[in-house]
């Protein structure tokens, strides 16, 4: 994998605080952001580079990790390991790396190093497999985009990843697509690619689980004596038929017209109409006799 200096993606000294790293972050996503920059793959291909550079860099862990170690700041765990294991073999006296003295034999970290990632200055014929670095990746779609299922292209890491989004994902909701993470060191696994999805909210259609909820104004007259309309849901237009009376703030369900449930083919949730009954305005005189003549019925 290719390293990517997170502070300089940033444009932050290594000394940043964590307001610092927060605002700079905030900063350069919104800059780069894909709503921003349609179909503009650099730009695309940058704002990853910038959540993963957040998401590094403000984890004081990984930071502490990353400022280490670089790019092999996920195996940390496992250099250190072998950093002790070298210690206790030099403080008896003894070489994991070759010849018969303590330390290195005139080499140096970077030695050591290459020697468990498969550099050509290492001296150990022992390299031990690492897994590959997750990746993550955030989506985000309109609410009717994840009414059907389509596919998408990302850019993760440099690299065009062309997934299929299945119809009901829900705000917030992880998916995992094992392998599509970084390379594996010394014939190790790859990493696995983890995408979040953000839904934005729909103007008219709200979600609640598979279920959708709906307004819908009513005419005074259709309430009272019933009638036929016609509104528009996700699948297309449906004409109801009007009981009379409806009340107001009365509800209408439609069964199966609601969101579909995710990964259960045909199988979807109820549509909600509550309906908004509107009193007509600007009444001409003749319709004001009308009424007060209904209402001494």
């Amino acid at each position: 994998m290719d390293y990517i200096d997170y502070y300089k993606i940033l444009d932050l000294k290594k000394s940043a605080s964590a307001d610092e790293i927060k605002k700079a972050y905030r900063k350069f996503a919104r800059k780069h952001h894909p709503d921003l920059n349609p179909n503009n793959e650099e730009a695309n291909k940058k704002f990853q580079q910038i959540n993963e550079a957040n998401e590094v860099l403000s984890d004081p862990d990984k930071r502490k990790k990353y400022d280490k170690y670089g790019k092999d700041w996920q195996h940390a765990d496992q250099l250190d390991a072998q950093q002790k294991q070298q210690r206790q073999y030099q403080s008896q006296g003894g070489n994991p790396f070759g010849g018969g003295g303590g330390g290195f034999e005139g080499g140096d970290f970077s030695d050591f190093f290459s020697s468990m990632f498969g550099g050509g200055g290492g001296r150990s014929n022992q390299r031990s497999p690492f897994r590959g670095q997750d990746y993550t990746s955030d989506i985000k779609l309109n609410l009717l985009d994840v009414y059907t299922t389509h596919k998408q292209t990302l850019t993760v890491n440099g690299k065009q990843v062309r997934i299929t989004i299945p119809a009901g994902v829900e705000n917030g909701q992880k998916i995992k697509l094992p392998g599509y993470g970084a390379p594996g060191a010394n014939n190790g696994p790859p990493g696995d690619l983890y995408i979040s999805f953000s839904i934005a909210d729909h103007p008219k259609f709200k979600r609640k689980g598979n279920d959708l909820h709906i307004q819908e104004d009513l005419d005074l007259y259709t309430a009272v004596l019933g009638g036929e309309k016609i509104i528009e849901t996700p699948s297309g237009k449906v004409k109801l038929n009007i009981p009379a009376p409806t009340q107001p703030d009365s509800t209408l369900r439609l069964k199966g017209k609601g969101f579909p449930v995710y990964k259960k083919e045909n199988q979807f949730g109820d549509l909600y109409i509550k309906w908004q009954v509107k009193l007509p305005t600007s009444l001409t005189e003749e319709q004001k006799e009308l009424f007060e003549k209904l209402s001494k019925l």
